[in-house]
């Protein structure tokens, strides 16, 4: 039954993605200018537009999501952009987590077993920490994070709090670029975001390079005695 549920929401989410495509919500995501003046037309409901168009981009990987953050910022400034950026986004996650919980999760660990435990690192708390950090790497993707981690054993309920806390800041700078879009471009606020995504794994970088070098330097110091 497992691998037919599978094939049937793979096929259904390929088919809803050619039907998005071969409709005017395919250009308006990837219009961020049009898609702008669509959300300030709509007036109070415009922030449905968002949150849904922004659902939909994290649960069909190929669609683009920061052009709809951007415009969320245009349109709505840091604050309530940021608000309607995490609400699609983080939805949108639990969307796909589920999606792969419920259709591959049995299915994948019945034939990998051991293999896809990931040893220490498949504890709760770093499966935790790992979709953590992963929120903060802009050129990871967003919606695989969400669909692999389905495949995890981690809980529901610890995905949405890593996911809710990693989502503020690629947010935020979203938001935060979307309305400043006057005095930026696209390209350098993309490569503001990227750097910025770099300066955040920093301490992770030199957190694991301690625990390679220190081995080596006791080996050394060993060794001199």
């Amino acid at each position: 039954m497992k691998p037919f549920l599978f094939l049937l929401v793979l096929s259904l989410l390929i088919v809803i993605y050619v039907l998005i495509q071969k409709t005017a919500v395919g250009n308006l995501i990837v219009d961020m200018e049009a898609l702008i003046l669509q959300v300030r037309s709509l007036g109070a409901i415009g922030p449905l537009l968002v949150i849904g168009l922004m659902i939909l981009a994290i649960v069909f990987n190929p669609l683009p999501s920061a052009p709809i953050a951007l415009a969320a910022g245009a349109v709505y400034g840091h604050t309530w952009g940021t608000l309607y950026i995490i609400t699609g986004a983080g939805t949108g996650a639990i969307i796909a987590f589920l999606l792969a919980r419920f259709s591959a999760h049995d299915f994948v660990t019945k034939h990998l077993g051991n293999r896809f435990s990931l040893g220490r690192w498949g504890s709760q708390n770093a499966l935790m920490a790992m979709v953590f950090i992963s929120r903060l790497i802009p050129f990871l993707s967003f919606d695989l994070v969400s669909y692999g981690a389905g495949l995890t054993s981690i809980t529901l309920w610890r995905f949405s709090i890593a996911t809710l806390f990693g989502l503020i800041p690629a947010s935020f700078l979203l938001a935060h670029f979307g309305g400043e879009m006057a005095q930026a471009d696209f390209q350098s606020m993309s490569l503001f975001i990227l750097v910025a995504g770099l300066i955040t794994l920093l301490p992770v970088f030199f957190k694991i390079l301690k625990h390679k070098v220190n081995p080596k330097l006791s080996q050394i110091n060993e060794g001199q005695k």
